[in-house]
């Protein structure tokens, strides 16, 4: 399969399973997407921001599950149709790459290429901050678009954002790939690519790595390098 029309089959990650059924009866505009997931989807390190306590985590709350998996948990959580925003302690609780394969999956389900992008986003910190953003072909403009389904109303007035989360500038998200391309030319300080007070080239490195592993299997994390930067990093907010 050539062009953008490999990133329309389903992955093992992105496959919704018996899930399909429920995702075809959704709203077709990406906005009206975003808006759905943010109302099944809770992030792990905002909780509190969304009047919850910590205690509630558990072991699937830093786990990226396929989507069939992940979308299990909603279901279990609150059995309604997905387009009913739940309450944020019926939500199910992941993280941006929970946010950004669940829009993945969606756009796959109506046949639009679309592909999930890790890399740094310029609107959480003062600096590059560690994540994963959704990214879709626009066919009538022929172009890639970039999207962040974690973006809501919460995040917007905290962060002060002002785009629309379905059309994230350019210039405030760095896939992985160009924010390696600039430390090794110099043109940036590795130092500002990172996740709280974690930062440099080696998690610059990592970021680059992730991507290969994100479509093929559940490993998103690559292993105990990753482990490690998580721990460390435990209450930072992205």
């Amino acid at each position: 399969m050539e062009g953008v029309d490999r990133w329309i089959p389903y992955s093992a990650m992105t496959n919704p399973g018996r899930h399909a059924g429920a995702i075809a009866v959704l709203p077709t505009e990406v906005g009206a997407l975003i808006q759905i997931i943010q109302g099944v989807l809770v992030h792990s390190d905002w909780i509190t921001e969304y009047g919850l306590d910590e205690t509630i985590l558990n072991s699937t709350a830093r786990t990226t599950l396929p989507i069939a998996e992940r979308l299990d948990d909603v279901l279990r959580r609150d059995p309604r149709p997905l387009n009913i925003a739940r309450s944020a302690d019926k939500r199910s609780v992941g993280t941006c790459r929970d946010y950004a394969l669940m829009l993945c999956s969606f756009l796959r389900c109506r046949e639009i290429p679309a592909r999930v992008r890790c890399g740094f986003a310029a609107y959480f910190s003062h600096g590059w901050e560690d994540h994963w953003v959704c990214e879709y072909w626009d066919s009538s403009a022929g172009e890639w678009c970039l999207c962040d389904p974690q973006i809501d109303q919460m995040l917007r007035q905290r962060n002060q954002i002002s785009f629309a989360p379905a059309n994230v500038p350019r210039q405030s998200f760095m896939s992985a790939g160009e924010a390696w391309l600039e430390c090794r030319r110099a043109k940036a300080d590795p130092a500002s690519f990172g996740h709280g007070n974690v930062t440099g080239l080696w998690f610059v490195k990592i970021n680059v790595l992730r991507p290969l592993c994100a479509e093929r299997s559940r490993d998103f994390e690559l292993g105990p390098l990753a482990g490690r930067a998580s721990a460390q990093t435990r209450g930072d907010r992205r």
